[in-house]
Parts: structure tokens; C-alpha cells; sequence
């Protein structure tokens, strides 16, 4: 049972990817991307803990041609605290290099969220608030962002090493700015993951965004794969 769900979820995940990616393939507002990342989290103590991590984004499909090439780089830390069982605050800081690679503007985040989960079987379902300030030379964008996620093993009820997990959510965000037009986004994500060890991850999966689809539809393909160690 828990192989034909595996593979019926691989299956699935296969279609999708070709129903979302062959038709948007030469449409000048369509950009693919791949986006690897690894992340370190530590406790500090039992409620407060610390997460590390670096991400590399390139452009695969861009201008209408097939290429490989850097377009930034991002050094992330989050600060968690929980105040309860099930919920979390933390605060963000995210520094993006990218005026060096593509040309683009180099750019300061920074990031208040606040996290709810809850597991009333085996399907783990968690909401998630932020609000982000986007600074760089030319403005600071305001941005506000709910996101609703769930996830599983994919072999019996617990996680255990060397199994595999499911990772699906979907995310909506307002983008504001001073004398510019509200800017609304939507995102996609499905991820296959595998627990290593006791304390490493890794994940693949895909996330399809609609940007701006009030006003100037852009579409937008990541290949993701992420390791995330823990202390």
C-alpha cells in the first residue's frame, strides 16, 4: 500500500510539472529557475532556536532560450521562539547579492512571522503569517503573506530514518509600494523529502508561481532541492 501511494504521488507530481511547464515553454512572460539551498538549525534553548541557510538561485528557461546562469545569492537567519506547543514567532534577516551576477539590485529583508500547526492525525496541516520589508536603493516594498501547508511520511505513521515524506503548500502575497500599483502572487509547491539521519533532510520538489496576475501575469517555474542539518 504505502509503495502504490508513493508511486501514485510520484505519478502525479510528474503530470503536474508537464501540465504547468510545456505550455508556458516560449511565452515571453514565463521564467524557469533552479534553486538549491542547505540550512543549519540549532536550539539555543528548549523554546528559542536558530536557522542558518544559503540559497542559490539560476535562471534554466529565460528570454525564450535554455541556459544556465547565476542570477543571485541569498544569506538567510531566522530567530524562533515558541510560545506555545504549536506556535512559533520569529523574526527574519535576509541579505540578497545579486547586482554582481544579473546585474539586478542588491536587497535587505526583513521578516515577522507567525507560525500554527497542528496534527490531528497523521497529516501535519500549519498556517503561516509574515509581513516583509523589501529594502533597496530604489524603494522598500511592503509585503504580506499567508501560506497553508501540510505534510506526511509516505511509509507508516511516523517519520523514521531513511523514510520518505511529503511536503505540499500554497501561498498567497500583497505586494505595496509607494507610487506603485498593489501587486497580488500566487505559489504552488510540491516537495518529495527523505530523512537521512536523526538530524539531516533532503528535499526535492517544484514551486509554480503566478506574479502580478491582477494586472501583468508573469509565470514562474523553481526546481528546488534543499539539505537541512540540525544541531
Amino acid at each position: 500500500m504505502t509503495i502504490f501511494c508513493i508511486e501514485n504521488l510520484k505519478r502525479l507530481t510528474l503530470i503536474l510539472l508537464l501540465i504547468l511547464f510545456l505550455p508556458c515553454v516560449g511565452q515571453e512572460n514565463f521564467t524557469a529557475y533552479w534553486q538549491p539551498s542547505a540550512a543549519v538549525n540549532y536550539d539555543v534553548t528548549s523554546m528559542y532556536s536558530h536557522n542558518f541557510s544559503l540559497q542559490n538561485r539560476n535562471y534554466i528557461y529565460n528570454n525564450e532560450s535554455v541556459s544556465i546562469e547565476v542570477r543571485q545569492i541569498d544569506a538567510i537567519h531566522f530567530s524562533k521562539l515558541d510560545i506555545k506547543d504549536n506556535q512559533s514567532l520569529a523574526f527574519g534577516v535576509l541579505y540578497r547579492f545579486r547586482k554582481n551576477f544579473d546585474g539586478g539590485t542588491n536587497e535587505l529583508r526583513l521578516t515577522q512571522q507567525y507560525n500554527l500547526n497542528f496534527k490531528p492525525k497523521i497529516v501535519r496541516y500549519g498556517h503561516r503569517i509574515r509581513s516583509e520589508q523589501r529594502i533597496s536603493k530604489e524603494n522598500t516594498i511592503h509585503r504580506f503573506r499567508y501560506r497553508f501547508s501540510l505534510d506526511f511520511p509516505l511509509q507508516g505513521e511516523k517519520l523514521d530514518v531513511g523514510e520518505p515524506y511529503f511536503v505540499g503548500n500554497f501561498e498567497s502575497l500583497l505586494s505595496v509600494a509607494k507610487e506603485q500599483r498593489p501587486q497580488y502572487d500566487v505559489r504552488f509547491a510540491l516537495n518529495f523529502g527523505w530523512k537521512l539521519t536523526e538530524k539531516t533532510k533532503l528535499q526535492i520538489g517544484t514551486e509554480y508561481r503566478f506574479e502580478d496576475y491582477s494586472q501583468n501575469l508573469e509565470q514562474v517555474l523553481f526546481f528546488l532541492t534543499s539539505l537541512n542539518l540540525s544541531l
